[in-house]
C-alpha cells in the first residue's frame, strides 16, 4: 500500500471510579486476552492511581513489550496531589471536573510538580520514563515541559467536542496527527521555529459525517453533543462502536485511501466502563481489525510506533484528508474533511446539495487560554479561529454554511463527489459543476457559470467580527486576533460575499500571520 492505513489499539486504565461500583481489572485483563488471541499490538496508558495498584502493575509486568506498549493517561486523582504536595480540590478521589482532574486547573509551578511526579513514579515502577502520553485534554505548558523535559514520541488528545463531559475542543486538527505550536498545542505549528517535535494525534475515531453537529438545533444551534465514535460501549441507533453496521461502515471509508498522507483511528475503551458494557463492541472490532491485517489492509501498532514513524517521514505537518463517501445510513450524504497546518475546511453534501460546512483558520501564536491562568471552573474551552462553524453558526432556523448560489441567488445543484490526490498536499474534489481544490495555503472553486459564495448565519456563538474589507481581502477577528482571506481570483461584494470571476472561478489564499 503506499498510503498507510493505521489503527492505534489505546486502552487506558483508572483504578480509582467514585460514581458506581465496578470492577474495574476484569475489562483489563479482558482486553489484554483478546489482543493476544488475534496477536494485535497496542498502548496501555496508566493514570496514577494505577501506577500505584500492584495488580495493574504485575499485569503490565507480564506483557511481552513488543506487543504491548505502556505509557501515561495523565487525569490528574488526589493520591498524585498529596505526592506532589497540592491540595487536592476535587469531590472525590477522581473527579473530571476541568479545575481538579485536568492539568489547567493548577498553576505552572504545579503542572510541572504534578508531571514529575507521574513520570518517576513509571520511572519507578517500569524502570524507564514512558514514551507516550495521553489526556483528554491539556495545556501547552505542560507538553512542552514533558517534550523539553523527558521527550515524547507521541501525544494524544479527545476528538473535536462541544461540551461533551464538561470541556469543548473546537476548530481544530479534525482526525488524524500533526505538529503543535509550542505556544498553544491546540494549534498546529506553521513554522520549525514554533514546532513541538512530537506528533499529536486525535483519539476515538469520531463518525464523519454525523459526530459534527450531532444533537445541533436548527432553532436553538450548538448543543452538549452525543457521541458517535468507536468507542464500543456506544450502541444506539444513530451508529457508534458498538454497532456492527456503524463499524463495517466506518473502516470502509476511513481506510478507502482517500487521505492524502495516511488513514488512522484511535480505538480501545478506558476500563471504567465495565466489560459487560464493551466486550461485544470491543470483541467485534479487533476481530476485524485483525482480519483487515491479515489481508495488507491496514496496520495495527502501537501510539508510540506510529509517533516515531510520523517523525521520521514528516519534518513538518503534512496536510491530510477524512473522506466519507456515504453516511452509514444514507447513500446521499457525503463529508470530506481536509487539514493542513493552516487551515481545517468541511465540505458536506446531502443529495444535490453542497456546501462548505465548515472552516477554521490556525495561528500558532494565537494564546493559549490557560497559558498564564488556572482554570477554576468545572469546563474548559479550547478553539481555533473561525471563519463559519455549520455547527454553531446554526439558529433562528438557519443552516450554517458557505452555500454557492448562481448570479439569481439559486443554489447550484451539485453531483455525487468525487475524490482525486493531486499530490503535494493538494486534494480535488468534484461535484459537478463545481470543483474543489483544496491545498495547504489556498482554496479554489470552479463553476460552469459565474457563482456567488455567500455565508449563512443564525446565531453568532463563534462568530468572528469583520474589521476590514476589500474587493480582494477580507479581515477578521476572533478572541483579540486577526486573520482573514485574500481572493486571488473573484472579489469581495459590500456585504462580503465572494463573487467569482466572469469564467466561474474564486481562489482564496489563507491569511494567518
Amino acid at each position: 500500500m503506499n498510503k498507510r492505513q493505521i489503527v492505534n489499539i489505546v486502552n487506558f486504565i483508572r483504578d480509582i471510579e467514585p460514581r458506581l461500583e465496578m470492577d474495574l481489572v476484569t475489562p483489563v485483563r479482558e482486553q489484554i486476552a483478546l489482543m493476544k488471541k488475534l496477536d494485535l499490538r497496542g498502548t496501555f496508558l496508566l493514570q496514577y492511581d494505577a501506577l500505584c495498584d500492584p495488580v495493574y502493575v504485575e499485569l503490565m509486568k507480564s506483557l511481552d513489550p513488543a506487543q504491548f506498549e505502556l505509557g501515561v493517561w495523565h487525569e490528574i486523582v488526589e493520591p498524585e496531589t498529596a505526592d506532589a504536595g497540592i491540595p487536592w480540590t476535587g469531590r472525590y478521589p477522581w473527579d473530571w471536573h476541568a479545575h481538579c482532574g485536568f492539568s489547567v486547573g493548577y498553576t505552572k509551578e504545579q503542572r510541572e510538580r504534578l508531571c514529575d511526579v507521574l513520570f518517576e513514579k513509571f520511572r519507578e515502577t517500569f524502570g524507564y520514563y514512558p514514551r507516550v502520553f495521553g489526556s483528554w485534554f491539556f495545556d501547552s505548558h505542560t507538553v512542552r515541559y514533558l517534550c523539553d523535559t523527558y521527550g515524547l514520541d507521541a501525544v494524544c488528545n479527545c476528538k473535536e467536542q462541544y461540551g461533551t463531559d464538561g470541556y469543548t475542543l473546537w476548530g481544530g486538527y479534525y482526525g488524524q496527527a500533526y505538529y503543535p505550536s509550542r505556544t498553544n498545542v491546540f494549534m498546529p505549528a506553521q513554522t520549525k521555529e514554533q514546532q513541538l517535535d512530537v506528533p499529536l494525534f486525535r483519539m476515538l475515531g469520531s463518525d464523519h459525517v454525523y459526530q459534527y453537529d450531532f444533537g445541533m438545533s436548527l432553532e436553538e444551534g450548538a448543543k452538549t453533543q452525543g457521541v458517535i465514535t468507536l468507542e464500543p460501549v456506544y450502541t444506539n441507533n444513530t451508529g457508534g462502536g458498538g454497532v456492527p453496521r456503524w463499524v463495517d461502515w466506518y473502516l470502509s471509508e476511513n481506510y478507502n485511501g482517500d487521505c492524502l498522507t495516511f488513514g488512522y483511528a484511535q480505538a480501545g475503551q478506558e476500563n471504567s466502563f465495565g466489560w459487560d458494557a464493551m466486550k461485544d463492541g470491543l470483541t467485534y472490532q479487533f476481530t476485524q481489525f485483525a482480519r483487515l491485517q491479515a489481508e495488507d489492509k491496514l496496520t495495527v501498532e502501537p501510539l508510540g510506533d506510529t509517533g516515531r514513524w510520523y517523525k521520521e517521514t514528516y519534518a513538518e505537518t503534512p496536510a491530510s484528508a477524512i473522506t466519507a463517501h456515504c453516511a452509514f445510513d444514507d447513500d446521499d450524504k457525503t463529508s470530506v474533511w481536509y487539514s493542513s497546518k493552516n487551515y481545517r475546511i468541511n465540505l458536506y453534501a446531502d443529495g444535490e446539495k453542497m456546501r462548505i460546512r465548515d472552516l477554521h483558520v490556525f495561528r500558532e501564536t494565537y494564546p493559549d487560554p490557560f497559558e498564564d491562568v488556572v482554570c477554576k471552573s468545572n469546563e474548559a474551552v479550547y478553539e481555533t479561529l473561525p471563519v463559519i462553524d455549520g455547527n454553531r453558526h446554526t439558529g433562528a432556523g438557519i443552516l450554517a454554511g458557505l452555500y454557492l448560489t448562481d448570479t439569481d441567488g439559486n443554489r447550484i445543484p451539485c453531483k455525487k463527489m468525487q475524490f482525486s490526490d493531486l499530490g503535494g498536499g493538494t486534494a480535488q474534489l468534484t461535484y459537478s459543476p463545481v470543483t474543489v481544490t483544496l491545498s495547504e495555503e489556498s482554496i479554489h472553486i470552479t463553476c460552469d457559470r459565474p457563482f456567488i459564495l455567500k455565508a449563512h448565519i443564525g446565531n453568532d456563538d463563534h462568530l468572528p467580527t469583520v474589521t476590514a474589507q476589500t474587493k480582494d481581502t477580507l479581515t477578521l477577528s476572533y478572541g483579540g486576533t486577526e486573520y482573514g482571506l485574500c481572493l486571488t481570483a473573484g472579489q469581495f461584494s459590500d456585504t462580503a460575499e465572494a463573487h467569482s470571476d466572469e469564467n466561474g472561478v474564486l481562489m482564496f489564499t489563507i491569511i494567518n500571520s
